[in-house]
């Protein structure tokens, strides 16, 4: 996915994913000639082709995240950074450093383990003789999908970087409290090479949740009434309020669910529906490890109809083409589209940032030359 917002302009020399699933479906969507389908650890350099301008990592965020168990940046999944940037330290041995690392997280990587595995990664990217900055870009300015995600962009410390790509300090659009209370921890040597990136804000979001709902759903079914008064009465108070006001809005209303567990009343844990009527889904997750998957709810009047996303809905909301092709099984489908990279966000830092920065440093190099 990061590749479809990079868009068919750049030429991708070499992809890499240990799931057998997703590997299947890259191939079918871009074929199999630059794609390696196996466990990072066992790569070398002599597997990378040629001299790329890019690195993108956009690796395992479980242990990183809030729903996680914490191990961080030691943990089997997230942990598999550290191979990945092995391959990069080893590239600038045969002179084949790339310009640009990308790295794309969730943003508890920012406060895993009080701060100390955001802190890790710079060092290691400064170690590395990259300057660094990075950003937190949400897909809901660009989709109707709530998803903050953590973007560290590091450009090569010999590399040019025009003025139009930076600012002086932080800019709140992308440049959350949180990410400026990491920064102010790390260590002196690391702040020297951050850089606060520039990237105009973009311009308002046109389509809502409702927009992205398929008329005739595909590898979905809607559920009976007994399921989906379950799911009402699986409400708290609050959400059910927000049902009947749905009810009254005299327009057509789709909701996004997820189930939760929270405490009752009498300190119980129960499981419970959360619905929003906002025009933005809830993130979407990986059908994995207890998480989820989301539902919706659609109300016009009286009459209410509930169901789970279907796999093009979720597609859509994470910018992909309805042309891009999806795994027969649901949750194959699901898992796809809930782990990957917002296009339309890839897009935006592409245009705005990276595409301005490899562009002065090939201009460099026709000076130099």
């Amino acid at each position: 996915m990061a590749r479809a917002g990079l868009g068919s302009h750049w030429s991708c020399l070499f992809s890499n994913d240990f799931d057998e699933n997703k590997g299947a479906s890259y191939k079918e969507n871009w074929g199999s000639a630059a794609l390696r389908v196996g466990d990072v650890t066992k790569l070398r350099t002599s597997d990378l082709p040629g001299l790329a301008d890019l690195a993108w990592a956009s690796f395992p965020c479980q242990d990183l995240s809030l729903a996680g168990a914490g191990a961080g940046l030691s943990g089997e999944r997230s942990g598999t950074f550290w191979p990945f940037w092995k391959l990069v330290k080893s590239l600038a041995k045969e002179d084949r450093s790339p310009s640009i690392v990308v790295l794309e997280n969730v943003c508890g990587a920012l406060t895993s383990h009080d701060g100390q595995d955001f802190a890790s990664i710079a060092a290691a990217l400064v170690d590395g003789g990259y300057r660094f900055g990075a950003l937190v870009m949400d897909a809901v300015n660009f989709v109707p999908q709530s998803r903050p995600r953590l973007f560290m962009v590091g450009i090569r410390g010999e590399c040019n970087i025009p003025t139009r790509c930076t600012r002086a300090d932080p800019e709140s659009f992308w440049h959350t409290a949180g990410l400026v209370n990491a920064y102010k921890h790390l260590a002196p040597r690391v702040k020297r090479n951050w850089v606060w990136w520039r990237l105009p804000i973009p311009l308002p979001r046109k389509k809502v949740f409702a927009d992205l709902i398929e008329d005739e759903p595909r590898g979905v079914v809607w559920h009976t009434a007994a399921e989906t008064r379950r799911l009402l009465e699986m409400m708290s108070e609050l959400n059910s309020k927000k049902v009947e006001q749905a009810k009254r809005s005299k327009r057509r209303m789709v909701g996004g669910i997820y189930k939760r567990t929270r405490l009752d009343g009498d300190g119980q844990r129960v499981q419970r529906a959360e619905i929003r009527f906002d025009d933005i889904a809830g993130c979407l997750r990986t059908p994995t490890g207890g998480s989820s998957r989301q539902s919706i709810m659609i109300v016009e009047g009286n009459d209410v109809r509930s169901r789970l996303l279907s796999p093009r809905e979720a597609a859509r909301l994470m910018g992909l083409p309805d042309k891009y092709k999806l795994p027969n099984n649901y949750n194959t489908a699901y898992h796809l589209v809930g782990d990957g990279v917002a296009v339309p966000v890839v897009r935006f830092l592409a245009a705005q940032l990276l595409e301005p920065l490899l562009a002065a440093q090939k201009q460099e190099n026709k000076k130099a030359a």
